[in-house]
C-alpha cells in the first residue's frame, strides 16, 4: 500500500505571497542591482590572459601558451556575442521574447563554442589539447567570480524629479 504525505494545509485568508510596493521594489533594485554580462566577459578574457600567460611562463612552450590562449577564446568570443544578443533592442520587449532570445544566444554560443574547439587544429600549431582544455575551463569558471565580485552601486542614486 502506497502511502501519499497529506498535501500542506493553506487558509483562504493569506495570500501565498505578498507583492512588493513601488518603494519595496525600488529598495530591492538599489540593494541588488543588475550584473551586467560585459563584466562576466571582462572577468572571463582577464582570466584567458593569466592562464596564456601562465602556461606558457610554466612551461616554457608558446605553443602552450597559445592553446590554452585559444581555449579561453573559445569561451570568451561566443560568451561575447552572447552578452551582445542579451543587451540588444529586441532582448527586453516583453517576457516572451525574453526567454526566446536567452534560448536562442544561448544555442549560438554553444554552437559558436564548438566550431571554434573544432577549428583548433587548423589554427592553432602545434596545439596542446590539455592545454587548451585548461584554459576552457578555467575561463569558464571566472563566471561564477566576476558575479561574486561584481561593481555593485550600494550608494542610494539620485534621480532627478520633474516639479
Amino acid at each position: 500500500m502506497k502511502r501519499v504525505a497529506p498535501l500542506p494545509e493553506t487558509t483562504e485568508d493569506e495570500p501565498p505571497f505578498t507583492p512588493l510596493t513601488a518603494e519595496e521594489a525600488r529598495r530591492l533594485r538599489e540593494k541588488h542591482p543588475l550584473v551586467s554580462p560585459w563584466w562576466v566577459v571582462a572577468g572571463q578574457a582577464v582570466m584567458g590572459l593569466v592562464v596564456a600567460l601562465a602556461a606558457w611562463g610554466l612551461t616554457g612552450k608558446q605553443n602552450v601558451g597559445w592553446s590554452a590562449g585559444y581555449g579561453a577564446l573559445a569561451v570568451v568570443i561566443p560568451a561575447a556575442i552572447f552578452a551582445r544578443g542579451l543587451t540588444g533592442r529586441f532582448a527586453s520587449l516583453n517576457a516572451g521574447t525574453a526567454a526566446v532570445g536567452f534560448m536562442l544566444w544561448e544555442m549560438v554560443k554553444i554552437a559558436s563554442s564548438i566550431a571554434l574547439i573544432g577549428a583548433a587544429p587548423k589554427l592553432v600549431a602545434d596545439l596542446s589539447w590539455p592545454a587548451l582544455l585548461v584554459g576552457l575551463v578555467l575561463t569558464m569558471k571566472v563566471y561564477w567570480l566576476a558575479l561574486a565580485y561584481s561593481p555593485s552601486d550600494t550608494a542610494p542614486r539620485k534621480r532627478k524629479t520633474l516639479s
